[in-house]
C-alpha cells in the first residue's frame, strides 16, 4: 500500500504530504512508543468503508522514507518514492503503518534505493498475526489502534538492533532537512549539520535511498502544496518567493515534474 506518510512528530496535526486532505478516509496517527522512538517517526492507521460501486482516490506527496505496513493480507515494505503516488480505496479495509526513521531502514533493506517507488511483501508472520488479530478483534477504534501500535512497537524493538552512531546521525540528517525551512540546498544542509557533502550523500544513500537534494525538494513541494491549501488567494509568485525559489517558474517546473500537476491546476482542484 502506498503509504500516507506525514510530517514531523511536533506537527502531527498538519496534513503536509496529503494533496487532498478532505478526501481522506478515517485516519489516525499515533506517536511512536518510547521503546521505538529512534526507529519510527509515527504510526498511521487508516480505516475505510466505501459504498459499493464507489472508490476514494488518495493522492500523496510522499515523505522521503520507508514504511513498514501491516494489512489484512500481509506485511509490506514501501520504499521511498520519486513522484506523487495514489491508491484507490474500495470496499472496507484498514492498515497499520510505521513511518520508519532512517536508522531502522538497513535492517529491512540493505539498499533502500532499490526500493524506490516499490512495495515489497515481507515474511513477518508473527507481526501480521498479532496486529491483524487486534485490528479485527473486539474494542472501540481508539483501543484497537493503541493495542495494535503497542504490539507493532514491541515486535520492532525485539527485531531491530539498537541504532549505532552512524544510524543516529542519519536520523538527525532526516529530521533537520525535514524541519528546517532555511535548508534549501545541499550546501545549506552540510553547513547546518557540520558534515561534508560526500558524508551527507553516503548517509542518505544507505539510510534513505534518495539523495539529499531530493529530500529537500520533497519538503519544499509539500510546503508549497500546504500553503496553497491554507491560503488559496495567495499569488503563486508570493508562494514561490516565500519558499525561497528563484522565481515562480522554478517552483512551477518542479511541481509539474514531480507531481504531474501545474500549480494553477492544483489550486483549482482544491477549491472545488
Amino acid at each position: 500500500m502506498p503509504s500516507p506518510e506525514r510530517l514531523e512528530d511536533s506537527r502531527q496535526g498538519s496534513p503536509r504530504g496529503v494533496l487532498y486532505p478532505a478526501r481522506l478516509p478515517t485516519f489516525d496517527r499515533l506517536p511512536a512508543p518510547d521503546q521505538v522512538t529512534q526507529l519510527v517517526r509515527w504510526f498511521w492507521i487508516p480505516e475505510w468503508q466505501i459504498q459499493p460501486g464507489r472508490s476514494s482516490r488518495q493522492h500523496l506527496i510522499a515523505f522521503p522514507a520507508c514504511n513498514l505496513v501491516v494489512e489484512p493480507d500481509g506485511v509490506g515494505l514501501s520504499g521511498p518514492t520519486t513522484r506523487t503516488s495514489h491508491r484507490d480505496l474500495t470496499g472496507s479495509g484498514w492498515a497499520v503503518g510505521a513511518l520508519l526513521r532512517p536508522a531502522a531502514v538497513p535492517h529491512f533493506a540493505a539498499d533502500p534505493a532499490a526500493l524506490r517507488d516499490a512495495y515489497r511483501m515481507m515474511d513477518f508472520p508473527v507481526l501480521h498475526q498479532e496486529v491483524a488479530g487486534i485490528m479485527t478483534g473486539p474494542g472501540d477504534r481508539p483501543e484497537r489502534q493503541r493495542r495494535a501500535v503497542d504490539a507493532f512497537a514491541t515486535w520492532l524493538a525485539g527485531e531491530v538492533p539498537a541504532p549505532d552512531h552512524e544510524a543516529l546521525a542519519a536520523n538527525t540528517m532526516a529530521e533537520v532537512i525535514d524541519a528546517d525551512p532555511a535548508i534549501r540546498t545541499v550546501q545549506d544542509a552540510t553547513a547546518r549539520l557540520g558534515v561534508s557533502a560526500r558524508s551527507l550523500q553516503r548517509l542518505a544513500g544507505r539510510y534513505v535511498g534518495l539523495p539529499p537534494s531530493a529530500m529537500i525538494r520533497r519538503r519544499r513541494l509539500q510546503e508549497a502544496a500546504e500553503r496553497l491549501r491554507a491560503e488559496p488567494d495567495t499569488t503563486l509568485a508570493t508562494v514561490a518567493a516565500d519558499l525561497g525559489y528563484s522565481d515562480h517558474a522554478h517552483l512551477a517546473n518542479e511541481f509539474r515534474s514531480v507531481l504531474g500537476l501545474t500549480l494553477s491546476g492544483y489550486r483549482d482542484r482544491i477549491a472545488r
